[in-house]
């Protein structure tokens, strides 16, 4: 035996003496020193000191708790690490089985988890495609789009489009501007190849006039030849690779012909790569803006172009912007320009696709609320999910309290049960998570077609299995984490004897769950009635015209050259199923034109005037039955139109005119008479105030031909115009849409959004429900004596389903109660963006608690009757 002369280090025992409580000091002491004693005929007395002396400082860890510490245990006696493989696999193992051992309520928690994080992934991806507009693009910090701000009646207003003048004088006079450029945005040109290796193909293809620095703002990378010195030539054009190999044998397009638009013919100097999907910038082609310029083009009043700017490296924003705002004072004579009231302002091009509401002079919203609401959306589903899981498990502890007392009679600590139960809950979210790729897999397709998109599940694709690892772990940790810590605190010797009584705390955290779900899902549901309710306001508002039965007709090649559309449009009414033409240079459903140089007699001099601006031809206001306050419509038969103008209430109450037939203003046209006064009707979508409006005769700047059809004439009338159109402009297709429809896009990202509130919202409510029926299934296979006892001494069906659903339709009660404001809130600030717009009224919020009500009845009936049906003979025979 070993002498006991030799003893551990002193000042251990000293430590360990002040650690430790008196009652606890002679047991740990004593085992301590048993070990060391061993441990000196083993390795030494060097070692055995260093390794007691190691086992007292562990306990200055804050982590051992009092029955730890009362158990002995040291580090010469610790517990296998929860990180060890064998553990692990152990884990995996318990975890299989329990899950196979209860199918139906595994397959409720597998199922509702899956079903969330499909929903979250698709949302994450859509999210992240949302975010990622314009990231292509080389040093993206250092471009910025340019917008001015006016000030006016002590409101800043933003106008997103420039002057044409602004950008050469930004390139001139800004010291922090490296390079800078301006684009007119024109869609859908005819191409038409010019080679006789191949056949004339043409089609029509979106393209920007862009002045010369615009390979310098935006770097994109070229495929063949010098985009920068073939944009610098009038003569060339740039084209992308899809234009290439479209109109090109094998994309061999450098240096070949194009004609663009009947008209101008160019040399193809370099093909660039095509643009992705996530870029604000859209084109196939690029060509020189001189080839395009007018000369009201360069006038500071009128605002049809988009201006970028790339940076030097050493600017920033809020420099450029300070030596900007010399340049209207400088380049205008204006009153509002020499007070400093307009002036040019940076927008960061990584921010314009999602921020592209302004007010007050700062961007405060647009696309970007919607990415907010629906990442919120996804966490709600995966929470909603998440809970069924923690209700189940919790709901169903009291079966598995004798399995945790004997694990932990046999020295399981609680560090082990709760890695066992997050264990499980892995391996269920494991599970989930494969289910849900695949639905997403299956969604996709589907999904890309209704929201434009072209998203991707890319195994090879890291932030993928960077989402993929994250929801695993989130939901893992989220749902097992309550259940895990709740299941290991039982105590092993109330469970073995059979005496356990959970209290009311986990039945209050079920409860509390349940509202929770139910207060998101009724929160969804009332989204989706307003939404839809708000979209049937959009669709069904009088807008102050009639836009029904109205076919669009774009105009170009030959019916452009002068007095061809007027000659279209007679030969138009001559059609039996024609009621009225027109010809307009915007859609009378979005006007977007504008002009500042409005002069009127009596006007401030330096007051700027921005109204809105379009041309229309003879009946326009009798064709879209607009109607006229006073005066009369452009008329085929008085060349005097030619210098008038049609004025809208806005514009006669700007000017001061109480009657503004017959005076005189200075506008596009030169000085002519006001010949109408139109009543206001609204010129874009409900999203914006109707604006003042001024039209003036169209004399060669028509873009559209409308017609308006006779009822039940459609088809025959159809084809009668596109032979008309033919013969007028043979070398174009003939190609139409209804005012309708064109309105209709205008609601396009609403429409999407209604479409995935209700997809999502009836999906929240599916998981919620299949829940509360796992809820109610446990509870009715828990309470079957008594079920069985009630109906042995006369229960009906009816009272035996009231006791099960009753405490259920209380939480659902309050859960409507909590859900209505914060619904409230979260629709009213939606619906303030829209200038025109429902009353939220009482009785939706009404409506939306009654169908949760009604939907978690009809769940919670189903278990509730099938249980009350039940033959008492079979539960009680036990007895």
């Amino acid at each position: 035996m070993t002498p006991r002369l030799v003893e551990p280090p002193r000042w251990a025992d000293w430590l360990l003496e002040r650690l430790l409580s008196p009652h606890l000091l002679e047991d740990v002491q004593g085992d301590l020193h048993e070990v060391f004693y061993k441990q000196l005929g083993e390795i030494g007395l060097a070692r055995a000191r260093w390794a007691y002396s190691w086992a007292v400082l562990s306990y200055l860890n804050p982590s051992h708790s009092t029955s730890k510490l009362r158990s002995g245990a040291s580090a010469a006696y610790s517990s296998p690490s929860l990180l060890n493989p064998t553990m692990i696999l152990n884990y995996v193992k318990i975890a299989w089985r329990n899950l196979l051992r209860h199918k139906l309520y595994s397959g409720i928690n597998i199922f509702g988890l899956a079903l969330g994080m499909a929903c979250s992934l698709l949302i994450g991806l859509w999210v992240n495609d949302e975010r990622s507009s314009n990231h292509f693009l080389p040093d993206l910090d250092r471009l910025y789009v340019v917008h001015y701000n006016l000030v006016r009646e002590g409101e800043i207003l933003t106008n997103l489009t420039t002057p044409g003048p602004l950008q050469e004088a930004i390139q001139k006079d800004i010291p922090q501007v490296e390079s800078a450029t301006k684009i007119a945005d024109w869609p859908n040109l005819l191409v038409k190849p010019i080679t006789p290796k191949q056949d004339q193909k043409t089609g029509k293809e979106q393209g920007y006039y862009a002045t010369s620095g615009f390979f310098d703002v935006f770097r994109l990378p070229a495929l063949a030849g010098n985009p920068k010195a073939a944009l610098a030539d009038p003569g060339q054009i740039v084209i992308t690779r899809r234009m290439a190999e479209k109109y090109f044998a094998g994309g061999s397009a450098l240096g070949e012909q194009l004609q663009l638009n009947n008209d101008k013919m160019y040399r193809v100097g370099a093909v660039i790569d095509d643009l992705p999907t996530a870029s604000t910038l859209q084109f196939e082609w690029v060509a020189n803006f001189s080839a395009f310029e007018k000369e009201w083009m360069k006038a500071w009043g009128d605002n049809p172009f988009q201006t970028y700017v790339r940076l030097k490296p050493a600017s920033t924003a809020a420099q450029t912007e300070a030596s900007m705002k010399g340049i209207y004072p400088r380049y205008t004579d204006w009153k509002s320009a020499k007070e400093g009231r307009i002036f040019p302002i940076l927008q960061p091009l990584n921010e314009v696709y999602l921020y592209g509401n302004y007010q007050n002079g700062v961007p405060v919203g647009g696309r970007i609320e919607y990415v907010r609401i629906f990442s919120i959306v996804a966490l709600f589903l995966l929470l909603i999910a998440c809970i069924n899981f923690m209700n189940l498990a919790t709901a169903r502890s009291a079966l598995r309290a004798r399995e945790i007392g004997v694990r932990k009679v046999i020295g399981a600590l609680r560090s082990s049960l709760i890695g066992q139960f997050i264990s499980e809950s892995f391996v269920t979210s494991l599970l989930a998570v494969g289910l849900a790729l695949s639905l997403v897999w299956i969604a996709l397709p589907l999904f890309n077609t209704e929201f434009n998109k072209q998203l991707t599940l890319q195994p090879t694709d890291p932030a993928l299995w960077l989402i993929v690892v994250g929801l695993v772990l989130l939901t893992g940790l989220l749902s097992g984490s309550y259940p895990a810590v709740f299941l290991s605190s039982l105590q092993p010797a109330k469970t073995l004897k059979g005496t356990l009584r959970l209290g009311t705390g986990p039945v209050l955290f079920r409860r509390a769950l349940v509202i929770v779900q139910f207060t998101l899902s009724t929160s969804l549901i009332v989204g989706m009635i307003i939404l839809g309710r708000q979209m049937q306001y959009l669709q069904t508002k009088n807008l102050g015209m009639d836009r029904e039965n109205v076919v669009v007709i774009p105009l170009e090649g030959e019916i452009l050259k002068p007095g061809r559309a007027e000659l279209v449009r007679q030969r138009a009414l001559r059609l039996s199923g024609v009621a009225s033409a027109a010809t307009v240079n915007h859609l009378p459903t979005n006007i977007q034109g504008g002009s500042g140089d409005l002069n009127w007699p009596g006007k401030d001099p330096g007051q700027k005037a921005e109204v809105s601006a379009d041309f229309v031809g003879p009946d326009f206001a009798k064709m879209m039955n607009i109607k006229l306050l006073a005066g009369r419509d452009f008329q085929v038969n008085r060349p005097a139109d030619s210098a008038g103008y049609l004025v809208n209430e806005s514009a006669a109450k700007l000017m001061r005119m109480t009657n503004p037939i017959g005076k005189e203003i200075d506008f596009l046209r030169g000085k002519g008479p006001i010949i109408g006064l139109l009543q206001d009707f609204h010129l874009q979508s409900l999203h914006q105030k109707i604006t003042p409006l001024i039209l003036a005769f169209d004399d060669g700047n028509a873009s559209y031909l409308l017609i308006k059809l006779k009822a039940g004439q459609t088809s025959p009338t159809l084809t009668s115009l596109e032979r008309l159109i033919k013969q007028a402009n043979p070398t174009y297709p003939f190609t139409y849409l209804f005012l309708d429809e064109a309105y209709g896009r205008l609601y396009s990202r609403e429409q999407q959004v209604t479409t995935l509130i209700n997809s999502f919202g009836v999906l929240a409510i599916f998981i919620s429900c299949l829940g509360l029926f796992g809820l109610v299934a446990f509870m009715a296979e828990q309470r079957t004596k008594e079920i069985g006892i009630r109906k042995v001494l006369g229960a009906s069906v009816t009272s035996l389903v009231t006791l099960l659903s009753k405490d259920f339709l209380k939480l659902i009660l309050i859960a409507i109660v909590i859900a209505s404001p914060i619904a409230w809130y979260a629709m009213n600030r939606w619906l303030q963006s829209f200038a025109y717009r429902i009353d939220l009224d009482w009785w939706v919020f009404a409506l939306a608690g009654l169908l949760a009500v009604s939907i978690a009845l009809l769940t919670i009936s189903f278990q509730s009757v099938k249980a009350a049906l039940m033959n008492p003979v079979k539960s009680l025979r036990s007895e």
